[in-house]
């Protein structure tokens, strides 16, 4: 069955990328003024009743998935494919590289730079 498929997810992402890259080029208006919606709802002194679609997204959804990012890394640290100190390495590795070259070559392209401090993100 197509939903019980572990490639299920992954193909519904990239569909959706799809769609999305389709809709900004084809009718970008319409597109940001879906983005730039107001979505807030709930009593005032919870202050959700300002927030648009994009900071429920930034807020809400990033941080679930990083959630689950969490757990599922927990468990591959702790009883999966990478509770092996030797197997962890090269990905543990991979990791760092991949946080510390970027901001590598952050640094080296603003160097000097006026505003070249504000270039981490």
């Amino acid at each position: 069955m197509f939903l019980r498929a572990e490639t299920t997810g992954g193909l519904l992402l990239v569909g959706a990328t799809v769609v999305a890259l389709i809709w900004a080029n084809a009718a970008p208006g319409a597109y940001h003024a879906v983005w730039s919606a107001p979505a807030g709802f709930g009593p005032s002194w919870l202050h959700l009743d300002h927030l648009r679609v994009t900071d429920w997204v930034a807020d809400g959804l990033l941080a679930g998935f990083f959630f689950v990012v969490g757990l599922e890394l927990k468990q591959e640290l702790t009883v999966g494919g990478l509770a092996d100190r030797r197997s962890a390495t090269l990905p543990v590795a991979a990791a760092a590289g991949g946080m510390i070259a970027p901001a590598l070559v952050c640094l080296a392209l603003t160097h000097h730079t006026p505003g070249g401090g504000h270039a981490w993100a």
